[in-house]
């Protein structure tokens, strides 16, 4: 799910996709695939134009998108452990 072989975007892919499931009840369709495909749609729509985020600044994907500027950082970076490097 990369564009550039980052193994970091495919964790914000997942989340995402984890998000709808639970948020949105995606994990158990039993209404057929046109219905789910539909259903996924508006869940996709409402979580970037309706759902705050926090790491959007508690705006919208849309909002942030649209705002100039910088938005504060709210998430802290992944630091490895030197230790979980080595091979044992």
């Amino acid at each position: 799910m990369t564009e550039n072989g980052d193994p970091y975007e495919n964790a914000i892919a997942e989340r995402v996709n984890g998000i709808l499931k639970s948020e949105y009840d995606l994990h158990s369709s039993r209404v057929g695939l046109t219905e789910t495909t539909k259903q996924i749609r508006v869940n996709i729509q409402t979580y970037n134009q309706l759902r705050p985020h926090a790491s959007c600044d508690y705006l919208t994907p849309e909002q942030a998108h649209l705002k100039e500027g910088f938005l504060k950082k709210r998430w802290k970076p992944k630091i490895l452990n030197k230790e979980k490097l080595q091979l044992v």
